[in-house]
């Protein structure tokens, strides 16, 4: 294996980025990150479509691999990084984490992500946001009512939990009302407690602009 420090590019609000810097931390996998700001397009940049040709974040290099697609870098990591596993032994389990994982990564982020949003004229952008989540957010909750324990599945970290906190992310900047979501809230409080998740917030990553850092719910 590569002893090379893996080089994580990544943008401060990507939540599929924030999956990753999670994952990376709690496993102790010390990483560079190099920030690709989509706003300004960096994303579309020859030197990044060269490296990446879905133009998409995050882009992991790591033990000689370029890796992209969030999830398959999540299991990337749990194969060849066991230490502080993020998927249970049991196979029942693992098939729950996974359901969550799918039930965000395929159903609610990819309907409510800037390419998607900036197809919607301006003043609908952020009402269409937070329906999606909102709607996807209520399926997760009468997931997490059979499987949580102190976090999504059980009483350990695990991937859906990677997933599940920066989705929030994207909530609260929406307005996504979660009163009725007491699941989703106590594992938010639960996983903000620990440093991989801290450190792994959008407010905490060096390309952060400080005029947002006020509005930062940590």
């Amino acid at each position: 294996m590569s002893q090379s420090r893996p080089i994580l590019y990544t943008y401060f609000r990507s939540s599929c980025s924030a999956r990753v810097r999670i994952a990376l931390s709690y496993k102790n996998i010390e990483y560079e990150s190099r920030a690709v700001n989509l706003q300004k397009g960096e994303h579309t940049s020859d030197d990044y479509t060269e490296l990446n040709p879905g133009k998409l974040l995050p882009y992991l290099v790591i033990d000689g691999n370029g890796l992209s697609q969030s999830i398959a870098i999540l299991e990337y990591l749990e194969e060849v990084y066991p230490d502080k596993p993020l998927l249970p032994k049991d196979p029942g389990q693992r098939a729950q984490v996974r359901t969550i994982v799918n039930a965000i990564s395929c159903d609610i982020q990819p309907l409510q992500n800037m390419r998607v949003l900036l197809a919607l004229p301006e003043e609908q952008r952020a009402g269409y946001a937070r329906k999606i989540i909102s709607a996807g957010l209520a399926v997760v909750e009468r997931m997490l009512e059979k499987t949580a324990g102190d976090f999504c599945v059980g009483n350990h970290v695990t991937m859906a939990d990677c997933c599940l906190i920066p989705q929030l992310y994207n909530a609260r900047r929406f307005d996504v009302d979660l009163s009725a979501m007491p699941h989703i809230r106590a594992i938010e409080e639960r996983a903000n407690a620990l440093e991989a998740f801290r450190c792994a917030h959008w407010s905490r990553q060096p390309d952060c602009p400080v005029d947002l850092l006020s509005s930062a719910n940590m």
